[in-house]
Order: structure tokens, then sequence, then C-alpha cells
């Protein structure tokens, strides 16, 4: 068995819910919305130092429902109120707390929910809260509201609320722990998985780090198909407290503990140290900077295989983990955690700990520093195709094509932007080879004061 890098992502603030969706969910997360509603946007956003408990959110579709807008809010914290404007395609939705509120607009400010085909957008309100009338239109939200409460009541009373039992019906196509983990982590930080057949029907286990994740996942992923047509979820609440994992292997896992054997008398991670050459403060610092900006990176000194990732919020740590946890590294898939810890620690003056630990907050190379920055509407998940831009004009095909070989990868195709050849798409053999190249070439001096700029692709060629 190959071991795994292990990465720890820490964030400067409290802890986001991360709300994302299967591709069967009405909703469905894109990066911002692009053309002139975002540059229409822009002007109306009111800046983080005039937070609200109550969202307005504009550009609904008509026929949106009074439980669709609770929803957005759920994943966040309680919501207190809501007050429904369908004439003006308008709600505003009245939080619990400013500081849900906050991790609420800052989650949506970076990925844009999208209801039904429609971008719809999020800000702080000038209300500080809701005073709603006894309208049918205000009446129709008190009652969702109630049944939202009641529901979580229910749910509450039946079972603690982190542990989720999950059955998988129609089963046409495999599903496997980690498959289960990587729609399960975007509502949250999962903390073990156990999976098992019983009475002929695939089931399984999954335990959250606190309740709002596993709540927001059971409201939105109950019901859902996995894969077109089959594989349906149906999710209640386990009366199991905790689950107890004694291997970490492919049918059981605990995240939080990495040094459990697999149960054939082999540990899950090799513990030999992966040469520094290989793994360095700096690769690790341009790839998780493809998904927000990297503070810190500290390689711990006793086990080089593993590392701390500082990111500059909770959003893009989630963000980053989402994307990047289980892609492979050097022919071992990299494991990402969230870290108890709150920031990584520069060694005192006059330790030398050989280069292990790196400082990159006033770094040059941070993509997401300018607010309202492009870069926010071109973050994809990774793939064999890689977007370049900043190539001056004397670079030619053959020059970037040689250049991407040189580390071997192997370029399967090569396409210059019709109106702008300043950009380009690369095609290479793997997810893998791509994500190395990204590694190796993002910032790369091309000549004439020119760097290159690389970015994982929504296209192919």
């Amino acid at each position: 068995r190959r071991g795994q890098t292990e990465v720890l992502l820490l964030f400067q603030r409290g802890s986001d819910e991360l709300f994302s969706s299967v591709s069967s969910n009405p909703y469905i997360m894109s990066t911002t919305a692009n053309g002139n509603d975002s540059k229409k946007f822009k002007g109306d956003i009111r800046g983080p130092s005039v937070p609200s408990r109550v969202i307005h959110i504009r550009k609904l579709p008509s026929d949106i429902t009074e439980a669709e807008v609770i929803s957005l809010g759920v994943p966040f914290g309680d919501v207190t109120n809501l007050l429904m404007l369908k004439a003006k395609n308008q709600a505003f939705l009245e939080m619990n707390s400013e500081e849900a509120a906050q991790n609420l607009v800052g989650y949506y400010s970076t990925m844009v929910p999208i209801i039904r085909h429609h971008p719809v957008y999020v800000q702080f309100s000038n209300h500080k809260e809701l005073k709603t009338d006894n309208s049918p239109n205000q009446e129709r939200a008190q009652a969702a509201l109630r049944a939202l409460s009641s529901s979580h009541v229910d749910t509450a009373a039946v079972a603690p609320s982190t542990v989720l039992r999950v059955v998988v019906e129609n089963l046409i196509y495999p599903v496997t722990l980690d498959a289960l983990c990587q729609i399960f982590s975007k509502f949250g930080t999962v903390l073990r998985i156990i999976i098992f057949t019983k009475n002929n029907q695939f089931q399984a286990l999954l335990q959250y780090s606190d309740g709002a994740s596993a709540q927001a996942a059971k409201l939105s992923l109950d019901g859902q198909n996995i894969y077109n047509g089959c594989c349906t979820l149906r999710i209640s609440f386990s009366k199991l407290t905790s689950l107890n994992v004694k291997y970490n292997n492919e049918k059981s896992r605990d995240f939080t503990r990495p040094d459990l054997p697999t149960g054939d008398g082999q540990p899950t991670m090799e513990h030999t140290a992966m040469a520094t050459a290989f793994i360095t403060p700096h690769c690790l610092f341009i790839l998780f900077g493809v998904y927000g900006d990297v503070m810190r990176v500290k390689i711990l000194f006793n086990k080089k295989e593993n590392a701390l990732v500082q990111m500059s919020d909770s959003t893009q740590a989630q963000l980053a983990m989402s994307h990047l946890n289980g892609q492979r590294l050097h022919g071992k898939p990299v494991r990402i955690t969230l870290s108890k810890h709150t920031s990584v620690q520069l060694p005192r003056e006059g330790h030398e700990d050989q280069g292990l630990t790196k400082d990159y907050s006033n770094s040059p190379l941070h993509r997401f520093k300018k607010p309202g920055s492009k870069n926010y509407s071109n973050i994809f998940p990774p793939s064999a195709t890689l977007h370049l831009s900043n190539i001056p004009p004397s670079v030619v095909e053959d020059d970037l094509k040689m250049l991407f070989a040189s580390s071997g990868a192997v370029v399967k195709a090569f396409k210059f932007f019709q109106k702008d050849h300043k950009m380009a798409l690369i095609q290479v053999g793997s997810v893998e080879e791509a994500i190395e190249s990204l590694i190796e070439f993002h910032n790369h001096d091309l000549g004439e004061n020119h760097h290159l700029r690389v970015s994982f692709s929504k296209s192919s060629i």
C-alpha cells in the first residue's frame, strides 16, 4: 500500500459550514456570477464593515418557494424571520446572530448560489431586524418557518444530530466510502464513516463534527440521486451519538486518526519521510493558492509527509479541502482535514527549522487579494486541462509544449484562444500531471517581463 500526504487546513476566522450539493440538487453552486449582473451587483455590495443579521437576497426565480429561501440560510444557523417580496423577485432573511449572517454572506460571495439556472445575489441588508405584517404572503413565510423549526425539534427529539444513517436505494453503480466522503464533506467536516450491507441494502453511518452540518446535509441530500436516475440517498438521524472506528480501510475511516491500522497488519500511512525536494512549503503554497490566499505553510519536522496549511479565511479552507482532498500528488493521495490549530506558529528567532515553515502573508502571488478579482469566477476542480495566461507574443505553441513536456508531462492537446494569444489551453496526460505542472510552471518566467499564470480549466480541448 502506497503512502499518502496528510494536510491539515487552518484558517483565521471561525468555521463556516460549506453549503453545496450533488448535481441533481436544485441548488448548484458556481463561482461568482458572470456578465453584466455581477457588474451591477458590485455597486450594491455593502462591505463587511456593516454586518447585519438581516440578509437581502435578489434576482430570485419568480416561482421560488419560502422553503427554498429558508434553505439558503439553514447551514449557517437558525433562520428567525423571512420577508418575501415575490413581485420584486427579492427576499429578506433574518438569521439568529450576526456571526451566522457573516458566515452566510462570506460563503455566498465566493460561491454564488444558482437556483434553477438563476444566479441569486446575497448581501447584508440596511435593516437590523425584520418586522413583518399579516399579509397572505407573510403568513405563508411564517408557516414555512414554523414547519422548519418543528422539524428541527422532531429530529432533535428522535436522535442526537451529528450522526447520519444513509441508505442507498436503486444501487445500479457501486458507491464507495470515498464517494460518500466527497459528497457529504461539502456540508461540513466529516469525522468518521462506516459502510456496510444490511437486509441486502447498502448503508452507511456518517459522523459530522457538529449538528448544523448534519442537518444541512440531511435537508439537501435526502432523496437525491448520486448518479442520474439511480443510487438514491435516504438519510435519517442515527440513534448513535458517536462512531467507533477501529480500522482505516475501504469499509471504515476515522479522519481524526490517520494512525489506525487497515486491519491487515499494514498501517494506512507510510511514515517514511517524503523527500522535501518533492513536497515543499512552496509546492503547497502554489497548489492551495488556486483556491484561496495561503498565509503560512509548515511541513512537520518528524512527519514530513504531514503539513499544516493556513488559509486567509474559513471559506477558502473549505473550498481547498473540497477540491483537493483525495487528489494525487507525486503518486500519493492527499488527505485533507481541518486542524484544531488556528494558526501556524513561526519558528522562534535563533531556532532553525530547515526551511520547513514559511510565511506567505506578503507574497505577490496571492490570487484573491483584489476585491472582485476575475480569479473568483475561475475557480474549478483539478482537471487534466490547464488554462494558461500572460503569454508574451514571442512565445509560440511549440515553446509551451516543450516547457510542459520538460517536467515529464505528456502533452495531449494545445490551443491558443482565438481572439487573445495571451491565453491558451493545454491538456496533459492526467489530473495528477496537471497538478504537478501547475505547481512547476505557475509564475514561470517566459521573458519580456511576463510570468506565466496557470489555473485549472473547466473546458477541454
